[in-house]
Order: C-alpha cells, then sequence, then structure tokens
C-alpha cells in the first residue's frame, strides 16, 4: 500500500492560491472599468432590489454583494473589496503553508462566486468556471488547522478527496481532445490547426511567431500529439502502476508549459499543471522539496511483482505507440525526410467509438475511486485507540460519501461529450446537477473547440476623429494593432477586454451589445475605461480631449513570413482592411441611441454616496495608489514578493559554519516529522531519531523520506 501524497497535496493547495492571487489581483485592476459607475457594464444593474428578504436573495443569486448596502458600499466598491480580501487571503495561503486550511478555501471560493455572479460576459470563461470547481474540491482537500490547536496534517481519507482533484483533470483534458473532433472542424480533422492557431489565438507572445513558422509536417505532428495527451494519455491518470501516472503528468507538464510560451492564456494553464500534482506520489516529490531520495535495495532477480509491473508499463506504452500510429496514419517519408500524418477514421467511426468508451470510462473512474475508499478505510482501521479509530472511521465515512456525490453530479456534465451516455444517466442524478448547478460545483468543458481566424485574423482596430476627416487609431496595450508591435507577454493576468475584443470580431457587433457601451464610454471620455486600454495616458491619442467620433474597422491580420524577415528587419504583422465593423457615431448620434436603447445601455446614474464613511474612503485611497499600474505590474510585484520570502526563508534554514550534517537534530519537540499526530508520536520519533544518530546513520530515522511513520494518533 502507498504512501498517502501529503506532499502532492500541500503542492495543489499552494498552487490554487497561486492561481486564485492571479485571478483576484487580475480582475482587481479591472473592475472600474469594466463594473464601475460608468464602466462599461456597470454591476449596478445586475443586483436590483427585489423586495425579497436577503436570504431569498442569496439563494437565488448567490453572492455577497447583497451585503454591501449594509455596510455603506455600492456594487463596485462592494467588489474592490471582495478582491482585495481574496487577494490578501490567498496571498497568505501562499506565504504560510498553516493557512492552507479548509475554511480559508471555502472563504476563497465564495469569494470569487460572488464575483462570478455579476461578472456577467466578462467573467464566463471556462478557466473561471474551472477555478470555482477546483476551489470547491480544494475545501474538502485541505486540512482544518484553524479551528484545532492540534490538527493532523493527513487524515486518512484524504487521498478520497484527494482523488476528485485527478477525476477534474481527467474531465478538463479528456474533453478536450474529444470536442475537437466532435466539432467537425476541418482544421482539426485535417490536422492543420496549429498551422493557423499562433497567429489567431487571442493574445499570442512572440514565441508564437517562431512557431508559425515551423514545417507544415511538423505542425501536423503536433496536432497528432495533442490529441495523444489529451484523449489517450489521461486513460493512464488511473493506472495502478505509478510510473504510468509520473509518464501522464509529465505529458501533461509539457502541454500547458508549449501553451503557456505560445499564447497568453492568464491562470488557465498555471491551474492545470496544478491539477496535474494530483498523479504525483510522496516519493517523487520528496527531493523536489529538498528531502532525500529514498533509496531502494536492489535485488536480483526482480521479484514477480516487479516484472509484471515493467511488462505492463512497457505493454502501455507499445500500446499507446501503435495506436497513435494506426490511428493518424504516421509514416515517414524518408524521401523529403518528414513524418506524414492524417486521421484515419472517419466521424461516423469516432463517434461510434466515443458512444462505447464513455460510460466504461465511468466505471474505470469509479473502480480507481472504489480502491481509494478501501485503502482509506485500511488506514482508519490502523489507527491505534478504539476511540480514535472509531473517530478515524466515521470521518471515513462522511468523506467518502461526499466524494462519490461529487463524483455522480459531475457525470452530467462529463457526458455532454456524449449525448447517448448523456440519456442513460440516472434521473436523480440530473436533479442532484440540477440542485447544484448555479453554485458552479461541477462544470462542463471543452477549449478550442473550433479554430478561428482561417482566412485571416479577424482584428477590430477603433478609430476617432474630431473633424470625420482625420482619424486616429486607438491602440491597446495587449490585442493586435499596431503591426511593427511585438506581441506582449502578460500571462497570467487577463486583459478582459482584450479577450472580448477578439471573440467580438468574430460576429456582428450587435451579437457584442456591451461593444456599444464601450463606444459610448469612450466618447464620453470615461478615464476608467480609457484605462482598460491604454494606462499610460500619453500613448492614448486622446487622452487631452475625447474624440468627436469613433468608428471601428475589421481587419485580417496575418504573422509575416521567415523568408521576408530573412531581408531585413519587418513587422511582426501584416494586414488588410476588410470591412466595417461598427458605424461613425457621436454623442446624441441616432444609431448610438437606438443601440443603447435596444440593448438596455441606458441607465440614469445612481446617486454618489458620500465619502465620508471610513470604509469607502479606504477603498478610494488604495484605488488611487493601484491606479498607474498595469494588471501584470501589480500581479508579477505580488509574485516577486512571495518568491523573495520564501528565498530569505530557505536561506535562514541552511545550517551556519559548516556544520557537519551528524550534528543536524531530529524534528523538535512536539514537532513530528510528518507533522501529524500527536506528542506521543513525536517523542516515539525522537527515540527513533537519538538511536540512529548513535548508529552514525547520520539524520534521524523517518527524515530520510519525510514522514515518520505509517500510524498515527490524534
Amino acid at each position: 500500500m502507498g504512501e498517502p501524497p501529503r506532499r502532492p497535496r500541500s503542492l495543489f493547495l499552494a498552487g490554487l492560491a497561486a492561481a486564485y492571487l492571479a485571478a483576484f489581483a487580475s480582475l482587481y485592476v479591472q473592475i472600474p472599468g469594466l463594473y464601475g459607475r460608468d464602466g462599461i457594464l456597470p454591476a449596478r444593474k445586475v443586483l436590483r432590489p427585489s423586495g425579497k428578504g436577503l436570504w431569498e436573495q442569496l439563494r437565488d443569486f448567490p453572492t455577497l454583494l447583497w451585503l454591501g448596502p449594509r455596510v455603506g458600499l455600492d456594487t463596485e466598491l462592494g467588489m474592490e473589496l471582495l478582491c482585495l480580501l481574496g487577494i490578501l487571503a490567498s496571498f497568505g495561503a501562499l506565504l504560510f503553508e498553516p493557512l492552507r486550511d479548509s475554511l480559508l478555501f471555502a472563504l476563497l471560493r465564495v469569494l470569487y462566486l460572488s464575483l462570478y455572479q455579476v461578472g456577467q460576459i466578462f467573467l464566463y470563461f471556462q478557466w473561471d468556471s474551472l477555478l470555482l470547481e477546483a476551489g470547491f474540491l480544494a475545501v474538502l482537500v485541505a486540512p482544518l488547522r484553524l479551528l484545532k490547536w492540534r490538527s493532523t496534517a493527513w487524515r486518512p481519507h484524504d487521498s478520497v478527496t484527494f482523488w476528485l482533484v485527478r477525476w477534474l483533470l481527467f474531465r478538463l483534458m479528456f474533453a478536450s481532445g474529444v470536442v475537437k473532433l466532435t466539432s467537425r472542424c476541418p482544421t482539426w480533422w485535417g490536422l492543420t490547426a496549429l498551422t493557423y492557431h499562433y497567429e489567431t489565438q487571442c493574445i499570442p507572445t512572440p514565441v508564437a511567431w517562431f512557431a508559425h513558422q515551423l514545417p507544415v509536417w511538423f505542425q501536423k505532428f503536433s496536432v497528432v500529439a495533442t490529441y495523444v495527451i489529451e484523449i489517450a494519455v489521461p486513460l493512464l491518470f488511473f493506472a495502478p502502476i505509478r510510473r504510468l501516472r509520473l509518464f501522464a503528468f509529465y505529458s501533461q507538464v509539457l502541454l500547458q508549459v508549449l501553451i503557456i510560451l505560445t499564447g497568453n492564456y492568464n491562470f488557465f494553464n498555471m491551474l492545470t499543471i496544478v491539477l496535474a500534482f494530483s498523479l504525483l506520489d510522496e516519493e517523487h516529490v520528496g527531493p523536489w522539496l529538498g528531502r532525500s531520495k529514498r533509496r531502494h535495495a536492489s535485488t536480483w532477480p526482480p521479484s514477480l511483482r516487479s516484472f509484471l509491473s515493467t511488462l505492463v508499463e512497457l505493454s502501455a506504452y507499445a500500446l499507446l505507440l501503435y495506436w497513435s500510429a494506426q490511428s493518424f496514419g504516421l509514416e515517414i517519408n524518408w524521401e523529403k525526410r518528414l513524418l506524414d500524418s492524417k486521421v484515419a477514421f472517419t466521424y461516423h467511426e469516432f463517434t461510434m467509438w466515443l458512444q462505447a468508451v464513455t460510460l466504461p470510462l465511468v466505471g474505470l473512474a469509479f473502480l480507481s475511486l472504489a480502491w481509494e475508499i478501501v485503502l482509506a478505510l485500511y488506514r482508519c482501521l490502523c489507527v491505534r485507540g478504539c476511540f480514535w479509530k472509531l473517530w478515524a472511521t466515521l470521518q471515513w465515512a462522511v468523506f467518502a460519501t461526499a466524494t462519490v456525490g461529487m463524483f455522480a453530479v459531475s457525470l452530467v456534465p462529463f457526458t455532454y461529450i456524449d449525448h447517448e451516455s448523456n440519456n442513460q444517466l440516472w434521473p436523480g442524478i440530473r436533479q442532484m446537477f440540477k440542485a447544484v448547478e448555479r453554485y458552479q460545483v461541477v462544470n462542463s468543458y471543452g477549449l478550442f473547440r473550433r479554430m478561428t481566424g482561417v482566412g485571416g485574423r479577424p482584428e477590430v482596430v477603433l478609430e476617432g476623429s474630431y473633424d470625420k476627416q482625420s482619424w486616429t487609431e486607438i491602440e491597446f496595450m495587449y490585442k493586435p494593432g499596431n503591426v511593427s508591435v511585438a506581441p506582449p507577454v502578460v500571462a497570467p493576468h487577463q486583459p478582459r477586454l482584450d479577450w472580448q475584443m477578439w471573440f467580438a470580431a468574430l460576429d456582428h457587433h450587435t451579437n457584442s451589445p456591451w461593444f456599444t457601451s464601450f463606444v459610448y464610454r469612450l466618447l464620453q471620455g470615461k478615464e476608467d475605461v480609457v484605462r482598460l486600454v491604454q494606462v499610460d495616458e500619453s500613448q492614448y491619442p486622446f487622452s487631452a480631449r475625447p474624440p468627436v467620433y469613433i468608428r471601428a474597422r475589421l481587419y485580417k491580420y496575418w504573422f509575416t513570413s521567415s523568408a521576408e524577415a530573412s531581408q531585413g528587419p519587418v513587422p511582426w504583422w501584416r494586414r488588410q482592411h476588410f470591412q466595417e465593423f461598427f458605424p461613425t457615431v457621436s454623442l446624441g448620434d441616432p444609431t448610438l441611441e437606438a443601440l443603447l436603447s435596444q440593448h438596455g445601455l441606458k441607465d440614469k446614474p445612481s446617486p454618489l454616496r458620500p465619502a465620508d464613511a471610513l470604509l469607502p474612503w479606504l477603498l478610494r485611497s488604495l484605488r488611487q495608489l493601484v491606479r498607474p499600474f498595469s494588471g501584470p505590474t501589480v500581479l508579477w510585484s505580488l509574485y516577486l514578493v512571495v518568491a523573495t520570502v520564501c528565498l530569505l526563508r530557505a536561506l535562514g534554514r541552511r545550517p551556519r559554519g559548516g556544520t557537519p550534517p551528524t550534528r543536524h537534530k531530529g524534528p523538535r519537540r512536539g514537532e513530528p516529522t510528518d507533522r501529524g499526530g500527536g506528542e506521543k508520536n513525536g517523542q516515539v520519533r525522537r527515540k527513533e531519531a537519538k538511536d540512529g544518530e548513535e548508529k552514525g546513520e547520520g539524520r534521524p530515522r523517518g527524515a530520510a523520506d519525510g514522514h515518520g511513520g505509517t500510524k498515527k494518533k490524534k
């Protein structure tokens, strides 16, 4: 029986705190322009008094912003307060391990859910839903320290709840791979999607330009690798052999790192890697955290179990290679020195395969969960003392039931990939899902379903004028505009306006009602909205006086080629005007007024709240301090502080004056090496440490692998 994954869980909780920090800090700097009193989509319009009581409002629309008026805050300042609390809590959890508590992660999730409810289209991204679901799992996974003076760092049932993180990762990756084929997108079926992806994604990085220059055969092979990593490799998440799970882990990390290098997808890739920590085990993570790797005695000939494990592992790799070669027609072309590939199955064959494997995959996952539940029960029975054994078993029963319930509810969104399988689910599961749907406990996923911009990347370019004759382009900080400006690196910050500008360019402007409000605010010269476009006023051409007229034109953008670059300095992009996107309008223009009325964007401003209250004054003062800085600057400053503190802490733990390793002491009194168990266990281990030092082993027994034994007593 393997060791419980204490350190992988610790990495997961720390990584989730880092993702929360990115989400809250990135949103905080954008609240005034997006949701403020004079923002694009004022949040006050979402929370209108309905005459219901507070509890009824919280039940129908769960957000803490209903409490804002009770503390003298309007909706905008309430959102800022929630963001600041989220930043403070996630920052503390990232710095101090004792704060990575179930109660703190419950607070973080409630705060982000409250913001999500009023975020409207600017917060309706799959990674926002993913963060909410991962945050809910963290409430079950994290230890409960804050209410107990002495609490075990690891409970026997924790491996059961931690399994849900692995299941979430499986649903995310498998669905993301499947939807690429069920969408019938010709680029995904023709394996040419990546020949368009790098230049047509929302905010590419400079590396994306170089990736775009790679030969077509390599781009097609990269699509095949994507399919393998997203569809085939996730099956290894539930493999009983640890090396197969480690292979799956590094495959997922490789894919996410490549996406990070070529695209700005905010905290999504970081969060996916954090979820992948659930594939690791205690032995593998120990060396990462400075623990000595346990030495295994080598035996020859190898045991039957070791031989069979190696045989199964090699068979799995061989089967994976064979499946990849057969499904995608992989063949080496020796004459052209390239690797040919093509999809070797039809859409009908794929849908039939998907229908055949969806429910068996659910069964495979359930068997994996059942095994974790049995192991957790065995650990409960190993606890010393009848009372503590009974207490551990009771906790196991509660958390195992909650885990099975979460697994059952998640089957509804998971089986969206195949309607036949979805229809076969028990009706009671559907009712459970509907009961929790508003709380974003489980969600469906499927990224990069279709490849857009095949005929050229559509891009909306705003232009302003004072006389309707001379027009000046309005450059954004992040999205493509000026063809000579290099793509930026902004992750993990997400400029949500720039992202929605990308979506708006894919359709008519009437399908993006917020765009009319955006133009209206620019004509009014609202400073908070202008700061979403350019933080530096000198870069905004109408900083002195708002434009009288604004229009939007649709361009097609392409990356320049490497052949052009070889001839000398050339722009990063080339573009061509395509058509008009938004008509020329000015304040009071009948067209603009009609669009505002049509979309319900005309509203009387709410009365200004007096600024003499302490809390609103503090929030506005802090806003003024942060105003000169961009989102990436604020976010990376916070991460730099965390990195500095961690570095100083690590340096402070180093022995001084070249003290020999044999002089190192064991754990201090009352602090066992696994941070679990009671004082008695700590005393036992100190005695073992003393015996080990007397024998000249150089370190206390139990410190080599970072845990102090298999049995714990509360």
